[in-house]
């Protein structure tokens, strides 16, 4: 057995994360510290694998469906490099060339494409109070489906960013940091700071300001909010951050001050989001069918965005992190400034110092996915890691 592989098992055979088997992945902070740190020690593992041409295929056959209700890059070629990792094929769910329009409800369309799926990957951020219902709803589908007998397995679902959260984004960015900081144990007392930059779109997503609190502050690390009055996240995601760092014996404070935020962090994660209220109004806009209220408030919210182009993380600000060296963090694409807009979110010598870096955190998110799904197909994945290190089976054709 591979020394490195069995430090991997070993560590996942001291962890309790029973309830991952054949559950789903909606948000990080309904999983357990145990169940979080198997999912980063089996993406570790599978990482491992691969870079020394260890096959990882546990799946002969079988699909994993995907849904993207957005845009999406680096999150569905994740989702696919997953699938593909475990053995399984990728279909992705357009609803323009499904019967959806024709009325297909929920329930009919979960079940129709599951009869050999092993897991559904969602991506539903548009909308407050919609994403996460609608990935709920699929799960609710297939479930009844297979106990009714219409289904031989119930698919996993992994959340690939809802209107609450992003966790495999932040599950990745947490297992950068962790590398970064040579471990968890080594991040109590750091701070991060999760903060508004401006932006010359509107209307992104909270799902990862949100997912960052919502994931940093178990770590006992000093988690700083800042984004100028008005661009307020849910309310409930902040309770539980607040929660989440009295627990961990870490903090949770919220700030409309940029630099304050910045002041001798650790880790720094500037990055645009609209407003809660205004995804709220969006939403309800939408719902009306409401085409004209749609363009007043995109016009309303690019001129309340324009107020704040001082939010935007430059050299200034960066010198006065921790020994002016903060990790600098983001999903992905930056609003680069002087290259992929007039003015942005960050710097263009800052981006292009850390791109090396912003690229190994993107790298995380498909083992991370990975990960999820393998801790929901196998009762005992230290057992199927053991077998595959044991089978030996060339990933490459040596």
């Amino acid at each position: 057995m591979d020394a490195k592989l069995q430090g991997y098992i070993d560590k996942l055979n001291k962890l309790n994360f029973k309830e991952m088997y054949e559950g789903d992945f909606f948000l990080t902070w309904e999983k357990t510290d145990d169940e979080l740190e198997a999912v980063w020690t089996v993406a570790d593992a599978l990482r491992y694998m691969r870079e020394n041409n260890i096959s990882t295929k546990v799946f002969e056959s079988g699909l994993g469906i995907s849904l993207f209700r957005d845009n999406s890059t680096r999150t569905r070629f994740s989702f696919a490099s997953a699938c593909n990792l475990l053995g399984l094929e990728v279909q992705d769910l357009d609803e323009g060339k499904s019967q959806i329009a024709h009325g297909e409800t929920v329930r009919e369309t979960a079940n129709m494409i599951s009869f050999m799926a092993d897991v559904i990957g969602i991506r539903d951020d548009m909308y407050i109070g919609k994403g996460n219902k609608y990935m709920h709803d699929v799960v609710d589908a297939v479930t009844e489906g297979h106990k009714d007998g219409i289904l031989e397995q119930k698919p996993t679902l992994v959340n690939l960013q809802c209107d609450i959260d992003h966790p495999t984004q932040c599950m990745a960015d947490m297992l950068h940091i962790i590398h970064e900081f040579g471990g968890v144990e080594n991040l109590k007392g750091k701070k991060l700071a999760m903060t508004w930059a401006y932006s010359p779109s509107y209307g992104k997503p909270l799902s990862v300001p949100q997912g960052v609190i919502g994931l940093m502050t178990r770590m006992g690390m000093e988690v700083v909010l800042a984004h100028p009055e008005g661009y307020e996240v849910m309310p409930e995601v902040e309770e539980v951050a607040k929660k989440n760092a009295e627990k961990s014996g870490g903090s949770f404070r919220r700030t409309n001050d940029m630099a304050d935020a910045f002041k001798d962090a650790d880790i720094v994660y500037p990055k645009s989001w609209a407003p809660f209220a205004a995804m709220e109004k969006r939403t309800n806009l939408y719902a009306e069918g409401d085409s004209e209220g749609i363009k007043a408030l995109e016009k309303e919210l690019l001129a309340q965005n324009a107020n704040h182009k001082d939010w935007a993380c430059t050299e200034e600000l960066m010198k006065t992190t921790k020994d002016g060296k903060a990790l600098y963090l983001h999903c992905l694409p930056a609003d680069i400034t002087g290259v992929s807009c007039e003015t942005g979110e960050v710097d263009a010598s800052v981006f292009d110092r850390y791109r090396e870096p912003l690229y190994k955190e993107a790298s995380f998110k498909p083992y991370v996915i990975a990960a999820m799904i393998f801790l929901a197909k196998f009762e005992n994945p230290a057992e199927i890691l053991k077998k595959l290190d044991e089978r030996a089976e060339a990933r490459k054709f040596n």
